[in-house]
């Protein structure tokens, strides 16, 4: 889940899909007219709570600056990001062109706090 901060102060949540890059950002591919690229664009901070595949896994929240990148820049960044949640694509050339059809843009969010990691689950005086 990704959360941007909406002109009137409000909160603005959007469930995404996500990865690092190899800065170690979190890379989020959106469309430039969605909330969240709208919102990071006039307010540049967001947090994300990062869970795992399993509803009692651990999870994160982390915080920073994020910054929206839209075509042409956002094309090469786009594919690192695939590469970062899915792995190899069978055919680059045909998904570069498809992002750039779909008019796709990255926002990469710079962690600036992180944590604590919870492990989900009863807490532990519960369990």
């Amino acid at each position: 889940m990704l959360l941007t901060t909406q002109a009137d102060g409000s909160p603005q949540l959007s469930p995404v899909a996500c990865g690092l890059d190899g800065a170690g950002r979190l890379v989020v591919s959106t469309y430039p007219d969605r909330a969240k690229a709208v919102n990071l664009r006039a307010r540049p901070t967001a947090s994300a709570c990062v869970v795992s595949d399993d509803w009692d896994g651990p999870w994160v929240q982390v915080s920073g600056t994020a910054e929206v990148l839209d075509l042409p820049d956002s094309v090469e960044p786009l594919v690192e990001y695939f590469r970062s949640i899915a792995g190899e694509h069978p055919d680059w050339d045909e998904y570069r062109e498809a992002m750039r059809t779909q008019g796709k843009s990255l926002v990469r969010l710079t962690i600036e706090r992180w944590g604590p990691v919870a492990t989900g689950g009863f807490p532990a005086h519960l369990a």
